[in-house]
């Protein structure tokens, strides 16, 4: 048995940085005109409130926004399209979140190559003509103005591109051509909208990430080139194994992945220039795969716990990929469960990461206790509030949590629980035989066994409130002094003595 003895101090105050409401991943950007995807999107927002949401394709195909004409005379002329576009961010709009735009891929008729990537084929190479990709660019970002004013699309972030230091996000991972690529489109950004800010360079972890940053920061140096924020990725998972088409691996701890934020921190404030400047993780999550079981485990939402803890030190915001499972990476998902990045599973089923979202986006207060297992903030009233968790990576035993109040009196406990054994989706859809597709009962039973277990307890003056959390559970509590308020003749025990 794990014990965590927590005694609260009169007027402590812990730093916590809780950004992790500011941004969340989709896919690709097309992906906003299926009703699945809105009403996951919808449901998201209902239960964890995102400011921003970020994804692929904004340029590609199935966006329509290039489209190049002849006329009757042979001239070729430039046009745009943004029926499409207009259409998903106006459903953004309506649902409270708004574009933090990533500016890619290549739109087939002004790619210099043919290199595609996913089932959806994002052509990712550069532009074969600068001057037509940073019209594009321009007029983009000029009708987004017309549409929706321009403080509101100043707003909004703006990356540029995505993972240039993976070949197959780039043609060659060319560290130089996508230098040139972020100079000539962050002109073009200041040059359409001034007020809008833009980041990048988006790269990955790995071997060389590190010096992707400096040479990035040198680069943006030398050349005095607009540079509002520094983007990068965060995935938590070691050396794969495959087993048929999926992927398992081990991941690294919470405390190794913030380490190795941390470092890409330091690059960023050696540069005079740039010291202090907003980092935003615009991806992260344990796999970095689509087809890993770990996804849809409680195992993940602890893990996830763990960095919404401690990510707000290093960085400005962190995006999880992604809050939903309509996403074609790979191909169309064709089981519920299918170790899909999403928060939600197909259907509408919350997975247990959708509450850790949840619980730390609704936090209220300021922190007055932060730890490896536990948040707690404190309300203007008295009122506590907080998130623990227990990881269980080697020791898979029961976490005890004791919680002294600070002042005298009795106290209300509530509790919402997402254990392995009351909000375990996964566990009831393997239990059912693993349908692939599922009936209408079926649905319906593994929505209510998505829901986390609410409970309650009276705490009597001078005793700890105490919390049991089983292997990988998540807890949000409230522990708020306890105010009895019956109506004359209504007896709460009565049947309860006398049955």
């Amino acid at each position: 048995m794990k014990e965590l003895h927590i005694t609260l101090q009169e007027g402590a105050r812990v730093p916590f940085a809780n950004n992790a409401a500011f941004c969340v991943g989709t896919g690709r950007m097309g992906l906003a005109l299926h009703k699945e995807y809105l009403d996951q999107l919808a449901m998201a927002q209902e239960l964890a409130g995102f400011r921003f949401i970020r994804g692929h394709g904004l340029f590609c195909d199935d966006m329509g926004i290039y489209r190049p004409y002849t006329d009757a005379d042979g001239v070729t002329h430039e046009a745009y399209c943004f029926t499409y576009l207009d259409r998903v961010v106006d459903s953004y709009l309506a649902l409270g979140i708004r574009p933090f735009l990533e500016l890619g891929f290549m739109p087939k008729k002004m790619a210099s190559g043919k290199q595609t990537l996913f089932y959806w084929e994002g052509n990712t190479t550069p532009p074969a003509d600068e001057t037509k990709w940073t019209a594009m660019v321009k007029a983009t970002l000029l009708h987004l103005a017309e549409r929706y004013g321009y403080d509101e699309v100043c707003s909004w972030p703006c990356e540029v591109w995505n993972e240039p230091n993976l070949p197959g996000f780039w043609e060659n991972a060319d560290k130089p051509k996508y230098l040139r690529l972020y100079e000539i489109t962050s002109k073009a950004v200041k040059e359409a909208l001034p007020g809008m800010r833009v980041g990048g360079p988006a790269i990955c972890g790995g071997t060389g990430s590190l010096e992707w940053v400096q040479d990035f920061l040198t680069f943006c140096r030398e050349k005095q080139l607009p540079l509002d924020f520094v983007t990068r990725h965060a995935y938590m998972g070691q050396q794969p194994h495959h087993v048929g088409r999926y992927l398992y691996h081990e991941m690294c701890t919470p405390q190794f992945t913030v380490e190795e934020m941390r470092r890409t921190r330091e690059i960023i404030d050696s540069f005079p220039e740039y010291r202090g400047m907003e980092m935003h993780i615009t991806e992260f999550n344990t796999s970095y795969n689509p087809l890993c079981p770990i996804h849809d485990t409680n195992l993940n939402a602890c893990y996830i716990a763990g960095l919404l803890s401690q990510l707000g030190d290093v960085a400005a915001s962190y995006s999880y990929w992604t809050f939903g499972d309509v996403f074609e990476e790979c191909d169309v998902p064709s089981r519920p469960f299918h170790g899909g990045f999403g928060m939600i599973a197909n259907g509408l089923i919350a997975k247990p990461t959708m509450y850790t979202f949840a619980f730390f986006n609704n936090l209220k207060g300021e922190c007055i206790h932060r730890s490896e297992q536990a948040v707690i903030m404190r309300h203007a009233d008295g009122t506590l509030e907080g998130v623990l968790w227990n990881l269980c990576r080697e020791d898979a035993s029961p976490l005890d949590v004791s919680l002294m109040p600070q002042t005298p009196g009795s106290y209300t406990l509530l509790t919402r629980t997402v254990d392995e054994d009351c909000c375990n989706p996964l566990k009831i859809w393997h239990e059912m035989g693993e349908p692939s597709s599922l009936t209408p009962s079926q649905l319906a039973f593994l929505r209510e066994a998505a829901k986390p277990l609410c409970a309650s307890a009276i705490v009597p003056e001078g005793e700890a409130a105490k919390i049991t959390l089983g292997r990988n559970a998540l807890v949000h509590f409230t522990l708020a002094p306890y105010k009895a308020n019956p109506e004359y003749g209504y007896d709460y025990n009565w049947y309860i003595e006398h049955y």
